[in-house]
């Protein structure tokens, strides 16, 4: 029983301490705000005295309107504050951005420089494009439509100037150009077929110089020229082309088959003849020695023999003849054949 008294006893000190220091707390605190209501109530009087006899003006302030106007002037200072280091900010991002717009608008004329070039070389390159066409008998593209404007022109950056449909001249030049190069595109590859189909053919016709590596001259013309024998004039039925020496390699002209590789004692020496498409047939003469045999097919290109002075001849040399059928032409007009067709025309 006595624990119980005892334990009753302090938990009544503790809500009486409790409660006494709870009230001791409020009194101070109400004596705090009283002295510091008493100290923002006082009053001072500020004595404005002129330097004449006009009336001296008394200007009554408590220290509560002092810190208001003491608090309002810090705020207002720390808004000017803030403001100019913002404004200061914002000055650095905008000479920022001046500086890359300007860099921009550089780009932009530069890149109007560039499509202003490019238009020039269409517009050289659409006439040129159209006469091969017409050459090759292929379709030509509609320059009307699809050849580009020299109008545009990427403007002032503040400056730019649209379509009505709301786009950039350049952006709608581009258009057309894009539009001009889709419909060149299939003539374009009917060209590259023409070519391949034309590089098939030349290799089936005498179109290319009889000496590997295409050295050597001419000492004899195709027509008439002086026998050197006999000294009477004569029709040369082919070409004598000559390096000055023996044993340099002579190549087929064309691709086709080897019909004759025999020894001419009339004049020719070693000679052999090859029998190509079209019509053509090939003899080269005065040869050294053979490296083909009859009834094989060759290539242009392919080495078949080697010049020398076999036959009616008086120095080293091939004698290279063109026939087509029974006639026989001149073989330099076909040597020239790829150099012609390489031309531009006039």
């Amino acid at each position: 029983m006595a624990s119980v008294h005892e334990y009753k006893r302090f938990e009544n000190n503790l809500v009486l301490k409790t409660k006494n220091g709870f009230l001791g707390f409020i009194k101070a605190l109400g004596a705090f705000l009283h002295i510091i209501g008493r100290t923002l109530t006082r009053r001072y009087t500020v004595v404005l005295v002129p330097h004449s006899e006009k009336k001296v003006y008394n200007l009554h302030v408590s220290v509560l309107s002092i810190c208001c106007f003491l608090l309002v002037f810090v705020a207002l200072l720390g808004t000017f504050v803030w403001y100019g280091a913002s404004h200061r900010t914002s000055q650095s991002n905008l000479a920022d951005k001046d500086s890359r717009l300007r860099d921009t608008q550089a780009s932009l004329d530069q890149i109007r420089d560039e499509v202003n070039q490019l238009f020039r070389e269409v517009r050289n390159f659409e006439p040129a494009l159209s006469l091969t066409l017409s050459a090759l008998g292929a379709d030509v593209p509609g320059s009307g439509k699809t050849s580009p404007s020299p109008v545009g022109d990427l403007s002032s950056f503040f400056d730019i100037k649209e379509s009505p449909a709301g786009t950039l001249q350049e952006v709608e030049d581009l258009r057309r150009l894009s539009m001009f190069l889709t419909s060149a595109t299939t003539p374009i590859k009917e060209i590259g077929t023409l070519l391949n189909s034309q590089g098939a053919l030349l290799t089936e016709i005498p179109s290319i110089w009889p000496i590997k590596g295409g050295i050597g001259h001419i000492s004899m013309s195709f027509g008439q020229n002086e026998n050197p024998f006999t000294g009477q004039y004569y029709i040369h039925k082919g070409i004598d082309i000559s390096t000055f020496r023996q044993g340099d390699p002579i190549v087929a002209t064309a691709d086709g088959q080897v019909v004759a590789v025999e020894y001419d004692f009339n004049g020719f020496g070693n000679n052999v003849i090859i029998r190509h498409k079209h019509g053509f047939y090939t003899r080269y003469g005065h040869m050294q020695s053979f490296r083909v045999h009859a009834g094989q097919r060759v290539q242009q290109g392919e080495t078949i023999g080697y010049i020398g002075n076999t036959g009616l001849s008086t120095g080293p040399h091939v004698h290279y003849e063109v026939h087509i059928g029974s006639d026989v032409v001149d073989p330099y007009k076909y040597i020239n054949i790829r150099s012609s067709i390489a031309k531009p025309a006039r």
